[in-house]
C-alpha cells in the first residue's frame, strides 16, 4: 500500500521533472523560435499570469474537486502541455500553452500544500520540507539527465515527449487510487473566505517566500543560458549550473527538518538567505565558470527550506482557513517563480545577464530582514492542533 505522503512526494517530484525538462531545453527553444532573452521572458510570463489567476480564485475549485482529481489534472496536464512547446512555430502559441500550464501549476501548489498540512495534523508528523525536497530532487534529476541529453544531440521535442509519457504513466498509477486526509476542525466562519489574497499578517511571510522563489527562478530558468552566454561552455558543463543548484537545494530540503527542530525556523531561514545572497553575488561577479558553479550551489542550498518554512507558518495561522493562507502566500511566492524569467530576461537583455543575479540581492536582504521577526524561534514547533508560537504579528 502506498502511503499518502509518498503520493504527495511523487507529485512534487514528477511536476518538477516536467518543469525542469522544459527549463533545461530553454536555450534550444529560444533558438528554435528565433527570439531574444527579453522576448523569451515575455513569452514565459504566460505561466505567471495563469498561476496568479489560479492561486487567487482556485481554493474553492480545489476543495470541490478534492485531492485525487486535482492531483491527476495538475500533474499529468503540464507534462502533456510542455511536450507540445518544441513543436510550436511562434512565441505567442508558447505563451498560450504556458498560460494553461500556469493555471494547473497554481492549483497544484494549493492542493499539495493543503494536503500536506492535513496529513501533518492527522499524524502529528512533519512532511512539508521533505515534500518540497522531492520537488528539488526532481529538478536535480531532470537537470542532470537534461544536460546529458542535450550533449547527446536528442531534440527538445523528443526529450519533452519522452518525459511526458513517463510522467503520465507513473502519476496515473500512483494517483488514481489516492484518498484524502480528513479536514482539520477550523474556526467558525471560515466559509466566508472564497478568494485568496494576502492580508497584513501574511505580508512578512510573503516577502520571505518572494525572496526564496526569486532566487529559485533565477537559478533554474537562466542558469543554462547564463553559462552559455558568459563562459561559452559546452552543453554538459552549461547544464551543471542547474544541476548543482537543484542538487544542493534537494539535499538541504531533505535534511532540513531535524535542523529546524534543533535551531528553530527563524535562525535556519536567516542562515539560508545569507548563503543565497552570497551565492547570487558570486554568480553575478564570477570571473570563471568554476566560481559561477559554486555560486549556483550556494543559491540552491540557501533558498532550499525557506519557502517550506513560510508555508508551514502560513498554514498554522488561525485567522483564516489553511487553504486560503497557503494559496495567498503561494499567490505571491509561486508567481514570482514564474515571473522571474520575464523580469530577469529583460534585465539580461538590456544590462547583461550577470545583473539578473545581482538584482536579486536587495530582495534577498529584505527577506532576511522579514525572517528576523516573522518566523518562530522554537526549536521544536508545536503540533498543528495547538496555537502557533506567538510572533510580533500574532
Amino acid at each position: 500500500m502506498i502511503a499518502p505522503q509518498h503520493r504527495i512526494y511523487a507529485s512534487f517530484f514528477l511536476f518538477a521533472v516536467t518543469t525542469g525538462a522544459l527549463m533545461a531545453r530553454l536555450p534550444d527553444i529560444q533558438t528554435h523560435l528565433g527570439i531574444t532573452e527579453g522576448q523569451l521572458g515575455l513569452t514565459m510570463i504566460g505561466m505567471a499570469i495563469g498561476s496568479l489567476i489560479s492561486l487567487t480564485f482556485g481554493p474553492p475549485v480545489v476543495e470541490k474537486l478534492g485531492f485525487r482529481k486535482t492531483a491527476l489534472l495538475t500533474v499529468l496536464g503540464p507534462a502533456l502541455l510542455f511536450s507540445t512547446i518544441p513543436w510550436l512555430p511562434v512565441a505567442p502559441a508558447m505563451f498560450a500553452v504556458l498560460f494553461v500550464a500556469g493555471l494547473l501549476a497554481g492549483a497544484l501548489e494549493i492542493n499539495l500544500n493543503v494536503e500536506i498540512d492535513r496529513l501533518e495534523v492527522q499524524t502529528g508528523q512533519r512532511f512539508m520540507n521533505r515534500a518540497h525536497g522531492f520537488w528539488s530532487v526532481g529538478f536535480f534529476v531532470t537537470a542532470l539527465f537534461g544536460a546529458m541529453i542535450r550533449q547527446s544531440g536528442l531534440s527538445a521535442g523528443w526529450h519533452l515527449g519522452i518525459v511526458a509519457i513517463i510522467v503520465v504513466a507513473v502519476a496515473g498509477y500512483l494517483l488514481f487510487s489516492a484518498t484524502e486526509a480528513p479536514k482539520p476542525v477550523r474556526a467558525e466562519g471560515e466559509g466566508s473566505h472564497r478568494f485568496a489574497f494576502p492580508n497584513l499578517g501574511l505580508l512578512p511571510l510573503c516577502l520571505i517566500g518572494f525572496a526564496a522563489f526569486l532566487v529559485e527562478g533565477a537559478g533554474i530558468d537562466w542558469s543554462a543560458i547564463y553559462m552559455r552566454n558568459v563562459f561559452a561552455v559546452e552543453p554538459f558543463i552549461g547544464g551543471m549550473g542547474l544541476t548543482l543548484f537543484a542538487f544542493f537545494m534537494a539535499a538541504m530540503r531533505l535534511s532540513a527538518d531535524p535542523i529546524v527542530a534543533r535551531f528553530g525556523p527563524r535562525y535556519v531561514a536567516m542562515v539560508m538567505l545569507t548563503a543565497a545572497s552570497l551565492g547570487a553575488l558570486l554568480v553575478g561577479t564570477a570571473p570563471t565558470a568554476t566560481l559561477a558553479l559554486v555560486g549556483f550551489a550556494l543559491m540552491g542550498a540557501g533558498c532550499s527550506a525557506v519557502y517550506p518554512l513560510a508555508v508551514s507558518a502560513a498554514a498554522q495561522r488561525t485567522d483564516r482557513p489553511a487553504a486560503v493562507n497557503v494559496a495567498a502566500i503561494g499567490q505571491v511566492s509561486f508567481v514570482v517563480f514564474f515571473l522571474a524569467p520575464p523580469l530577469l530576461g529583460f534585465v539580461a537583455e538590456y544590462f547583461g545577464i550577470r545583473w539578473s543575479y545581482l538584482i536579486c540581492l536587495p530582495l534577498l536582504l529584505a527577506g532576511l530582514w522579514a525572517s528576523s521577526f516573522a518566523l518562530g524561534t522554537k526549536k521544536v514547533e508545536a503540533p498543528h492542533g495547538l496555537p502557533p508560537e506567538p510572533t510580533p504579528l500574532g
